[in-house]
């Protein structure tokens, strides 16, 4: 599995799928109307040049035949000051064909050697609570829960 910088065909449909993805997990949190608003808002703050974005990185993940199986944006700690020690893994998926095959930890694996050799210390994320395979994942890997929300609807 290797990784290789996103075409710009691939991130308009990458957008849309992970656009998508996003209005997906939010909806047990907020209306659909601004889930919508709060996925498209995220992309357009964060990736305002696209692939062009300075100190982004969007990559496609391929397989030993070259074909995509999955992708990752990593890029500055939203959290954290300008040039602190910390990158921000904001998105990585893996294609639903190519799933339970490893590629999961291959990506995350190759994305937390690109931030070493960029001079980053610290990769943090965000996993939505009812992602039980992503938290596995991450676990699995050395990552440790730093701060958690919750939220409870009134009604």
């Amino acid at each position: 599995m290797t990784l290789r910088r996103m075409t710009d065909d691939e991130y308009r449909s990458w957008v849309d799928e992970v656009q998508a993805r996003v209005v997906r997990e939010l909806l047990g949190t907020m209306p659909e109307e601004e889930a919508r608003a709060t996925a498209a808002g995220g992309i357009a703050l964060y990736l305002p040049q696209g692939v062009a974005t300075p100190r982004h990185t969007l990559v496609t993940a391929e397989d030993a035949a070259g074909r995509p199986v999955g992708n990752a944006w990593v890029g500055p700690d939203p959290h954290r000051a300008d040039g602190s020690d910390a990158a921000w893994l904001y998105d990585i998926e893996v294609q639903p064909r190519a799933r339970r095959n490893g590629y999961g930890s291959a990506i995350l694996a190759e994305v937390e050697a690109l931030v070493v050799r960029e001079g980053k210390t610290r990769l943090g994320l965000n996993v939505v609570g009812t992602n039980e395979a992503a938290i596995a994942l991450y676990l699995k890997h050395g990552y440790a829960v730093s701060t958690m929300q919750m939220h409870k609807a009134l009604t």
